[in-house]
């Protein structure tokens, strides 16, 4: 079940939201999280719109992947965290697998699968993993 959203008052007086959401971890979660992006990209808007319009399409694929890759590899809760920085907005998905993710090949033949990791590098300017005693914390940074 998604809490509420938390607004982060580093940046409010900026009118610059943020927004952290729990997932228990089921896959109608995938959904619950691309429905937060969504709510989380339109108020931001309300304050700045996207250098280019295929940025709020490419944010909202990679926290689909993200959140899509935390219920099939981390069984269990994921928070979902996103805020704006300077020159874009900042996700953060952390899960309960301490195993970084990696790159598998794309087979389309064997029902495919294996795209996720490359397309998050793709679209994202940087992307790292920070694993913990909890999990990992996967920081994807994006162009707004």
């Amino acid at each position: 079940m998604a809490s509420e959203p938390h607004r982060d008052d580093t940046l409010a007086t900026e009118g610059i939201p943020s927004r952290t959401e729990h997932f228990a971890g089921e896959l109608h979660h995938v959904t619950g999280a691309r429905l937060a992006a969504e709510e989380f990209l339109d108020d931001l808007a309300r304050h700045c719109l996207p250098a280019a319009p295929e940025h709020w399409d490419d944010i909202l694929l990679v926290v689909t992947e993200l959140a899509a890759n935390a219920v099939q590899y981390a069984p269990g809760p994921f928070v979902l965290r996103m805020r704006r920085t300077f020159d874009g907005v900042h996700v953060t998905l952390s899960d309960t697998s301490r195993t970084p993710p990696e790159p598998r090949p794309f087979r389309p033949s064997s029902g495919g699968g294996g795209i996720g990791w490359h397309l998050i590098h793709t679209l994202s300017d940087q992307v790292s993993v920070v694993v913990n005693e909890h999990g990992k914390d996967v920081h994807v940074f994006l162009p707004w």
